[in-house]
């Protein structure tokens, strides 16, 4: 049945009421926790999923890109629903999923059961960014005013933060409970987040018409098939590296040839070639996202894995010692979300995450403690600093009416990025996690901060007004 505006009661807060309050940022924002969580809660217990199992690091490492596909996939696709037909609907569906995937998770007695439960997971976070930035400038319509920056800035925090809090609590659910607790603990999440969207947050609009088919054009199916037959691809031929298998490679070119061919004809493309080919300095801001994050990934993970495997640590303790980086992060994220700054955070924080990858080359597994914390600090500026200055140049790019969709499109090059990096560690890597894997990693990593230090000088300059 086909519903109107004029048969649709709102139910739930009248917008005026909580306007940017706390209770919609608070709202709008625990739903975005669960995907950065879940990206990097992983990191901690990969080898002791690979014990458990019996499989090494080749295949544990489908745990961290099964993910990462479904993100990929899921964060525009979600963006686009939630800019179609209602973000609050989009968002609360999201989060059943989470639900559901942990369940999986948590109950399967299988490797296979595992990753479907991750992919799940990834389909269902990838729901909470972009409805919440969907919703913040439905928002800032219906009260006519301008999002305040400190409401990007408590997304940009959350996500932020959870996803370097996600090694450490997986530290601490896995000397608790078992490497189980990192699938169950969405449960409660999920229940957390949606208790708090249904009673803070406004209502949608009424649904569109045309039922069905206006949901299966809006997803564009074809494109859709052919990005992630394309990124499958491109994934088996990086996790098969140094071993070069060519035909895989020229399938995953074919589908993404495939891919911008469609999407330049199709009424509504999974990504808008278009509308990016015309707009470029949002294009420029998607790019400048990948490297930022396949070297703050390749950090997370390569260096967790590192102390694990060659230093010592236990899997609790490697988790812990991301904490500062996760405290000067979050202290930096507020700083630098005031006023939604584009220029200073991007200029400040590119060299520093730089000169971050740069002290791994340093590094050995007699390394003293203060020396690896010191280095988590230092990652901690770059990390909170380029989130909030990509996000505010991403929130300023994006058509308004396609803002959702935009959102999820940064957070799918946020995965690509840490897809990346996961194919980087596999390489530098190999069998296991030595001194000489973490220098070789700590020579991509630095040529990938150069690039991004090249890209961030020309595409960013310094002007008069802050925030543009």
């Amino acid at each position: 049945m086909t519903l109107t505006t004029e048969h649709t009661a709102r139910r739930g807060p009248e917008p005026g009421d909580v306007g940017f309050g706390p209770r919609f940022v608070v709202a709008a924002s625990v739903g975005s926790v669960l995907n950065p969580v879940n990206s990097s809660i992983i990191a901690i217990a990969l080898v002791t999923v690979g014990r458990a199992f019996g499989v090494g690091a080749d295949q544990t490492a489908w745990l961290v890109l099964g993910l990462y596909l479904a993100t990929a996939v899921g964060q525009p696709t979600m963006g686009k629903l939630a800019d179609r037909f209602g973000a609050l609907r989009v968002y609360l569906a999201g989060i059943v999923l989470v639900a559901i995937g942990g369940l999986i998770g948590f109950w399967g007695f299988s490797f296979g059961a595992l990753i479907a439960a991750r992919v799940i997971i990834g389909l269902g976070t990838s729901a909470a960014y972009p409805a919440a930035m969907a919703m913040v400038h439905r928002q800032a319509a219906r009260l006519n005013r301008p999002a305040p920056g400190s409401v990007l800035g408590a997304l940009a925090l959350t996500g932020q933060v959870s996803m370097v809090l996600g090694p450490p609590l997986g530290g601490l659910l896995i000397a608790a409970g078992g490497w189980r607790m990192i699938f169950l603990v969405n449960v409660p999440l999920a229940l957390v987040g949606a208790v708090f969207a249904l009673v803070w947050l406004p209502r949608d609009d009424a649904l569109p018409g045309g039922g069905l088919r206006t949901v299966w054009r809006a997803l564009d199916p074809p494109g859709v098939a052919l990005f992630v037959a394309g990124l499958i691809a491109l994934l088996v031929f990086l996790t098969g590296l140094p071993a070069a298998n060519w035909p895989v490679l020229v399938l995953a070119v074919a589908a993404l040839a495939g891919l911008l061919a469609w999407e330049l004809r199709a009424a509504t493309p999974f990504i808008d070639v278009r509308m990016l080919a015309r707009n470029r300095p949002l294009a420029l801001t998607y790019l400048r996202y990948l490297l930022t994050f396949c070297m703050i990934y390749g950090f997370i993970y390569g260096w967790t894995q590192w102390l694990e495997e060659s230093a010592g640590v236990s899997a609790s303790l490697s988790g812990l010692m991301l904490m500062p980086m996760s405290i000067v992060a979050a202290v930096v994220t507020v700083i630098g979300a005031r006023g939604r700054r584009v220029t200073g955070p991007l200029l400040i924080g590119t060299p520093l995450l730089l000169a971050g990858c740069a002290g791994l080359l340093f590094l050995g597994h007699a390394a003293p403690w203060p020396v690896q914390l010191a280095l988590a600090v230092v990652f901690g500026v770059p990390n909170g600093l380029l989130i909030v200055g990509n996000q505010a140049a991403m929130f300023a790019q994006a058509p308004g009416e396609q803002i959702g969709t935009a959102s999820g499109l940064l957070r799918t090059f946020q995965y690509l990025g840490a897809i990346a990096s996961g194919a980087v560690i596999g390489v530098a890597y190999g069998p296991r996690a030595t001194d000489a894997g973490l220098h070789h990693l700590a020579i991509v990593l630095v040529a990938t901060g150069v690039l991004l230090a090249v890209l961030t000088a020309v595409t960013v300059r310094p002007r008069r007004r802050a925030g543009r």
